[in-house]
């Protein structure tokens, strides 16, 4: 089922349970995703919406890092509640084994095509890694993927 499509059923479900801050975050990203489709002239991929969605919980990460600075423990608090609802409708969190699994991979690949990679290669590694991650119907941070590709690149 399609991350629209389980949206609306959702809303529907948190209407009728009265759940207000889980109708209100539902929606958002609905309202999200349709504006991006807006933009788009068409129907979004499965990967774009799920690229949309690590938006929102990227925004999301850094407004409780700003209220827990500014001492608004309240505010931080339904953040971190309307992360948990987003992070319900992407696709499983790739443990560190499993990305570093797919960099391995990635930096082989790399290597038989011609001489050893290094850093210079970060790029093209990079392109491998998250284009493999997608394929497997995982996501990953980029910042964490990037370090592990860095560390193995300087190997």
């Amino acid at each position: 089922m399609a991350i629209l499509q389980k949206l609306d059923a959702d809303i529907i479900v948190a209407m009728k349970a009265r759940e207000e801050l889980r109708l209100t975050t539902l929606r958002m990203v609905k309202s999200a995703l349709k504006n991006k489709a807006i933009d788009k002239r068409a129907e979004l991929t499965e990967a774009e919406e799920a690229q949309i969605l690590s938006t929102l919980l990227k925004q999301r990460r850094e407004s409780v890092e700003s209220f827990t600075k500014g001492n608004r423990p309240e505010l931080a608090a339904k953040e971190r509640e309307e992360i948990t609802i987003i992070e319900a409708y992407l696709p499983k969190e790739a443990g560190p084994e499993e990305i570093l699994a797919v960099v391995q991979a990635a930096v082989a690949q790399l290597a038989e095509s011609g001489a050893k990679p290094g850093p210079k290669d970060m790029g093209a590694a990079m392109k491998i890694v998250q284009q493999r991650i997608l394929a497997n119907g995982l996501r990953a941070d980029g910042k964490v993927v990037s370090e592990m590709v860095k560390a193995e690149l300087s190997k």
